[in-house]
C-alpha cells in the first residue's frame, strides 16, 4: 500500500532545520505484515531527542530512514500467527522490542533485548518469528524478509528499501510492526496521551519507578526537564512520594514544573548556590554536565539515576571518593528499565486514576507537514512534547 511518511536521507543538516528541511515527506510503498507482524493505523505520534539524535548525527543510524519511534494507532490488518491482538485494537507502539527469550530478556528490564537491539541498530523489524541468530544481525536474505519499506522513484515503482527507525517508524500514516513492539491500550485513551506512554513516560516514569524506587517520604529530584523529565517528575508525583524539586536551565519549564506540582524548581546554578540536595535525583537530560549536576546534588546515602542518552563520545567529571565515603549509588536505566507489556498498563491505570497527567506534557499538535519546524523547536528547548496527529 502507499503511505506517507517522513525520511531522512543525510544526517547533519545545518539549522534551522525548517529551512534545510532533512526530514522528506513522501510518498512510500508499505509491504503487508508479515508472521507475527500488524498494520497499524497511526493516529499519533511524539516529537523526541532521540529522533533529535538522528538527525543531527549524534546517534548514526543506516540510511535513508522513515523516523519515528513514539507512536499509537489502531491495528487494521492482522499477519499469521499473531497472538492476542485483533483489527480494531488500539495500541502504543514500543521502540524496543523484547523476544522474552536472550539473558537480557531474564533481567525484569534491567538490560535491553540482544536480537531487539540489533534489529534496531541494524534498521529492520525483529525477527522474533524468523529463524536467525539472537546474539548478532540476521543473513541479508533475513534482512530483505524482515523490510517492509521501499522507495518510489518518479514514476511510481519501488526503487529501493527505506531502513526501519527502532522498530517502528511512526512519522507515517501506517507503520508495519512486529507484534513484541505494541502493547494494547483502552480505546478511550486519547492520542497525545496514548503516543508518549510508549517513550516519554515509559523511560522518565520507569527511572522512578523500577530503577530509583523512592521511599515513602523521600524527595526526588528531576534534572533535565524535557518529555522524558516532566513524565518522571509527573510520574514521582503520582507516588506521592516526599518533595519533588525540578532542575533546569530554561526558567519556562521551572515554572511548567512548579505547575505541575513541584514543590521546588532551580537552575542548575541556583541549585549549586543554595546547596540543595535529594536522596533520589534522576538525570533525564542525556548531557555530560547534567549528569554532574545530578550527581553533586544526591544526598549522602542516595542513588544517582541517569536515564537521558548523551553523545556517545560525551564525558563527565565526577568524584568517585563520594561514592565509597558518603555509600551512594548510580545507576544506569535504559528505556525506564522498562517491560512495556508489564510498565504501559500501570501508567494508562495511574492516567485513568488521575494521578498521571499526561496531557499536560503535551507543548503542542501539528500535522506531518511541520515535523522539520517541530525539530527546531525541540532542538532548542522550547517545548516538553510535541505530537504529530494523524488524520
Amino acid at each position: 500500500m502507499r503511505i506517507r511518511g517522513a525520511v531522512l536521507r543525510t544526517m547533519e543538516a545545518p539549522r534551522p532545520y525548517a529551512e534545510s528541511k532533512p526530514l522528506d515527506i513522501i510518498d512510500i510503498e508499505l509491504d503487508a505484515p508479515g508472521p507475527g507482524e500488524v498494520l497499524i493505523k497511526m493516529t499519533a505520534a511524539g516529537l523526541c531527542h532521540s529522533d533529535l539524535s538522528v538527525v543531527d548525527g549524534n546517534r548514526p543510524r543506516p540510511l535513508p530512514m522513515l523516523l519515528g519511534h513514539e507512536g499509537a494507532g489502531i491495528v487494521e490488518l492482522v499477519g499469521p500467527d499473531v497472538d492476542g491482538l485483533e483489527v480494531g485494537d488500539h495500541v502504543v507502539t514500543v521502540f524496543l522490542p523484547r523476544c522474552g527469550a536472550c539473558e537480557h530478556c531474564k533481567t525484569d528490564g534491567k538490560l535491553p533485548c540482544i536480537p531487539g537491539s540489533a534489529s534496531n541498530n541494524a534498521g529492520y523489524l525483529p525477527g522474533f518469528d524468523v529463524p536467525s541468530p539472537t546474539t548478532a544481525p540476521p543473513s541479508d536474505d533475513v534482512v530483505a524478509e524482515l523490510s517492509r519499506l521501499h522507495e518510489l522513484d518518479v514514476d511510481g515503482a519501488v526503487a529501493g528499501r527505506l531502513f526501519h527507525h527502532l522498530g517502528v517508524s511512526v512519522f507515517a500514516d501506517h507503520a508495519v510492526v512486529n507484534q513484541a513492539s505494541v502493547v494494547k491500550i483502552g480505546a478511550d485513551v486519547p492520542p497525545q496521551v496514548a503516543a508518549p506512554l510508549g517513550c516519554a513516560v515509559l523511560t522518565g516514569g520507569g527511572a522512578v519507578i523500577n530503577a530509583a524506587k523512592p521511599q515513602p517520604g523521600q524527595d526526588v529530584m528531576i534534572v533535565g526537564l524535557g518529555g522524558v523529565g516532566m513524565a518522571a517528575l509527573i510520574t514521582a508525583l503520582g507516588l506521592k512520594t516526599g518533595r519533588v524539586i525540578g532542575v533546569d536551565a530554561n526558567p519556562e519549564k521551572l515554572d511548567r514544573a512548579r505547575e505541575l506540582g513541584a514543590a521546588e524548581a532551580y537552575t542548575p546554578a541556583e541549585l549549586e548556590e543554595r546547596g540543595i540536595s535529594a536522596p533520589v535525583v534522576i538525570e533525564a537530560a542525556g548531557h555530560p554536565r547534567a549528569f554532574e549536576t545530578a550527581f553533586s546534588a544526591t544526598a549522602p546515602g542516595g542513588t544517582t539515576v541517569t536515564v537521558g542518552l548523551p553523545a556517545p563520545s560525551a564525558e563527565s567529571t565526577i568524584h568517585p571518593v563520594a561514592l565509597t565515603s558518603e555509600a551512594r549509588t548510580i545507576i544506569g536505566s535504559y528505556l525506564g528499565s522498562a517491560v512495556p507489556t508489564r510498565d504501559i498498563p500501570t501508567y494508562e491505570r495511574l492516567w485513568r486514576e488521575g494521578r498521571l497527567p499526561v496531557d499536560e506534557l503535551v507543548s503542542t499538535t501539528m500535522p506531518l507537514e511541520r515535523i522539520n519546524e517541530a525539530l527546531d523547536t525541540l532542538a532548542e528547548g522550547k517545548a516538553i512534547r510535541q505530537i504529530i496527529l494523524f488524520d
